[in-house]
């Protein structure tokens, strides 16, 4: 049978001071324990100004130019212009030790589409991951994406490391846009979405070399990874908007029929509680509506995300018309049930906020509906 071929694609933006080292472990491994296999070597430039390119040629590597700039878009441009069935990526910083890649290529080769290099079940030196991304940003995005998107037998371990071997087809089928350093969060969501088969194996994680500046940002870039985990996920929105949104509604009914209510030392679903619950409604449609503007673009979609974005143009109109009136009819009637009693100072708090959370609600919910569409058609 024929050997599995494998591509090192290596992102570079001003890497001379440490590339020769990434390059120099590649090339002994390609004459020791791979040299029955066909290999090559990428180096995708992200528009170098030192000597990168040079140093990168005088290894024998291939040198492709991408000129859209950012992590994401290097590995792209590196990943689409290699040849091979396999890919190996990982950082120009010499972070990561490149002599460890044989053991990601062959587990990649028992049929797994991604092997993940593990951190933290590896050999982890000193000062080679700060305190925070350690035991606070990478355990809080593993859990967000195992919880999202994997099943209990495929789960993420280390979800922020940046030296990972799989299938080229695989990963062209993965559909990945990122630009940024979110690439590697899109990866492993993406990989899961399609029910990729992904494994891991421990690595060794070294500190930067002195004289290198790291481009990592923790704070910018761990945000970019936490929008594009929850860009994929509109359940999530529904789910947690619905939770908030109909116990509130439920409650501020209860309260204007029956409150308030005396249990032993407590008095509950008077005016306070009202409100309290108005304001949990109004962050329950809020985040409801995020998920419904995602949904525009995205597929398996919960059952009232589906009706709502699909609705005819007409029917979202009459909907539309019937909520709004509806809304600024349990507005009004605030005005006329103060104006019948000659507009004097009286005591109908609990009528107030019963018609402007049903006012407030209805106004915001064809708010969202009526945003989904006009996103789809920016889409289309």
């Amino acid at each position: 049978m024929k050997k599995p071929s494998l591509s090192f694609v290596i992102p570079c933006l001003n890497e001379e001071k440490t590339l020769s080292f990434v390059l120099d472990k590649i090339q002994k491994i390609r004459k020791e324990e791979l040299k029955d296999y066909l290999t090559e070597i990428v180096v995708s430039d992200n528009s170098s100004t030192d000597k990168s390119v040079e140093i990168a040629e005088s290894f024998g590597a291939t040198v492709v130019h991408c000129k859209t700039r950012g992590y994401g878009a290097a590995l792209d441009f590196g990943i689409k212009n290699s040849s091979c069935e396999y890919v190996i990526f990982a950082d120009a910083d010499d972070t990561y030790d490149f002599l460890e890649s044989p053991k990601l290529f062959f587990e990649a080769i028992k049929g797994y589409d991604l092997v993940i290099g593990n951190r933290l079940n590896g050999n982890l030196k000193k000062k080679a991951m700060p305190f925070l991304h350690r035991y606070v940003g990478t355990p809080i995005l593993n859990s967000i994406i195992n919880f999202l998107y994997a099943k209990k037998d495929n789960k993420i371990k280390d979800c922020n490391s940046g030296f990972r071997c799989f299938r080229k087809d695989a990963y062209l089928n993965w559909n990945i846009s990122g630009t940024g350093m979110e690439f590697a969060s899109e990866m492993l969501v993406k990989a899961l979405i399609n029910n990729s088969r992904i494994s891991h194996v421990p690595v060794t994680l070294y500190p930067d070399h002195a004289e290198r500046t790291p481009h990592l940002k923790t704070w910018r870039d761990g945000m970019r990874h936490l929008l594009q985990i929850l860009v994929e996920s509109p359940k999530l929105f529904h789910n947690v908007g619905m939770s908030l949104f109909i116990p509130s509604i439920i409650g501020i009914l209860i309260g204007w029929i029956f409150g308030p209510i005396q249990i032993n030392k407590f008095s509950v679903f008077g005016t306070h509680t009202m409100l309290i619950l108005l304001f949990s409604g109004v962050i329950g449609i809020s985040i409801f509506g995020i998920g419904l503007g995602l949904s525009v673009t995205k597929n398996n979609l919960p059952k009232l995300y589906k009706l709502l974005v699909n609705l005819s143009e007409d029917k979202l109109f009459w909907f539309s018309v019937l909520v709004f009136l509806i809304s600024i009819a349990f507005i009004l009637s605030l005005f006329f049930l103060w104006a019948d009693h000659g507009f004097s100072n009286i005591d109908f708090t609990k009528d107030t906020v019963f018609f402007i959370a049903i006012g407030t609600f209805g106004i915001e919910i064809i708010s969202t509906i009526i945003y989904s569409h006009l996103i789809k058609r920016i889409k289309d």
